[in-house]
Parts: C-alpha cells; sequence; structure tokens
C-alpha cells in the first residue's frame, strides 16, 4: 500500500478516534441521559415541575391517597378515594377508625359503638353502630370531614411544599421513574413527580414532619353510591360527640 494511503488512513482513523471522545464528554463519560424515554418534565426548572404536576392532578378525574398527615398536633391515617363526585375510604386517629363515604353532598359516617360511645350515649351508639349514619350539612362534622373526602379541596390544601424549590435527582416511586422537587432542600417537603406518562405527584413528604403520602390510581374510576337504606341510619339532628 502507497505510503501517502496509508498517512491518509492513519489520519482519518486518528479522527475518528477524537470524535468518539469528543461524543463521550459530551454525553457524560457515556453515562445514560435519564430523562431519556420520559415525558421530560426532568428537564424543567422545579417551578415548573411543580405547576406541571399541579395542574395534571387538578385534571385528574380521580385518584387514591394513603399515608399520614399530622395537624394540630394530631395524626391522622387516610386511605382514600377521591373523585369530582364523591369520595370513600377510611381514617384512623388515637386508636379509632371510621369510614366516609360521600355521595355529592350527601356525606355518611360508618363506624363502631366505641367511636359513637366517646360522647356517652350507650343507647345511641347502639343503633349507630356499624351503620352508614347520614351526617347533616348544619353539624360541625359535616365541616370537618367532608373536606377528606372531596379531591377538589384535599389535594391542594396537601400538595404543598414550602420554601425555595429546586430538584434533587432522579428517583423511583413504586416501580415508575420520578423526579424530586424539594422546599428549601427538604426541610420544606419534598414531592415525587412521575416521568412516566402525565406528571402526577406519586409521594409527598410533607414540611415540618407533617406525614407522608402517596398518590396512584390516577384517572380509575371507583364506585361511589348511597348505602342500601337498611344499612342507613338518618340521625338528623347533631350527631352525637365522637
Amino acid at each position: 500500500m502507497p505510503q501517502a494511503r496509508i498517512r491518509r488512513t492513519a489520519r482519518v482513523a486518528a479522527l475518528c478516534v477524537l470524535a468518539a471522545s469528543a461524543l463521550t464528554l459530551l454525553t457524560g463519560c457515556g453515562e445514560e441521559d435519564p430523562d431519556a424515554g420520559t415525558n421530560g418534565v426532568g428537564r424543567l426548572p422545579a417551578r415548573k415541575i411543580q405547576t406541571q404536576s399541579r395542574a395534571a392532578a387538578d385534571a385528574a378525574p380521580a385518584v387514591h391517597l394513603a399515608g399520614t398527615v399530622v395537624t394540630g398536633g394530631v395524626a391522622f391515617k387516610l386511605d382514600m378515594r377521591l373523585k369530582s363526585g364523591g369520595g370513600s375510604g377510611s381514617v384512623t386517629s388515637k386508636g379509632s377508625t371510621f369510614q366516609l363515604l360521600r355521595v355529592g353532598d350527601e356525606l355518611y359516617v360508618k363506624a363502631d359503638a366505641a367511636f359513637w360511645n366517646h360522647g356517652g350515649d350507650t343507647s345511641a351508639a347502639g343503633k349507630l353502630d356499624g351503620k352508614y349514619v347520614k351526617v347533616p350539612q348544619k353539624d360541625p362534622a359535616y365541616q370537618k370531614f367532608s373536606g377528606l373526602t372531596e379531591k377538589d379541596v384535599l389535594l391542594p390544601a396537601l400538595l404543598t411544599l414550602h420554601g425555595e424549590l429546586a430538584t434533587a435527582g432522579h428517583h423511583t416511586q413504586a416501580g415508575t421513574r420520578t423526579i424530586r422537587v424539594t422546599g428549601d432542600g427538604g426541610p420544606g417537603g419534598t414531592l415525587d413527580v412521575s416521568l412516566e406518562g402525565k406528571p402526577y405527584p406519586l409521594r409527598l413528604v410533607r414540611g415540618g414532619g407533617a406525614g407522608t403520602l402517596t398518590f396512584s390510581e390516577w384517572g380509575k374510576d371507583f364506585p361511589a353510591a348511597e348505602p342500601a337504606k337498611n344499612d342507613t341510619v338518618d340521625y338528623g339532628g347533631q350527631l352525637p360527640g365522637s
């Protein structure tokens, strides 16, 4: 092979090596792009990620949330399914568990006799034990409990981070890739947002130790029908203390 051709082949090979080296540097020394194949929100600033996540949550017709919320020094364990027309699930606090069901504006509470006996009325407690008790809208309990069944009320109150927002790397939640957004580096709360499909919130750690919640089954409908009449008690006036 002529020397000129050999030298030309060597120069081409050297250029190929340099080009490959430059490409490796530009792509992070061969590391895969963590946002490749995702919905792209991981590349956005933290504030925009939060905004898009809230918008996705607001637009979703339904959601299942579970975890703990601490308010006023009292911890509430929630396992709720929510949608615009109703909500259902369980609430546990101070060793007592009760069921909530809302269909339109009608709210029902289902609990055992011990729950209703808190006010000392054993007669009423026996009648209400294990029944769906209709909560009058003028009863103080209506406002207290109905908010736990209203998607448009509960989610905006929960999905809040405090302080300066920043991203804190890529993570996974229940097998789904997420981007994490923090408030004040963590003390203001953290929110894991899905990188797959719509940017739904998947996990929230509330600031100040105010609880941790997971969100799943976004958009999955569930039945929310009024209970059977023989399983319902319309107490009429104000409910007994609970």
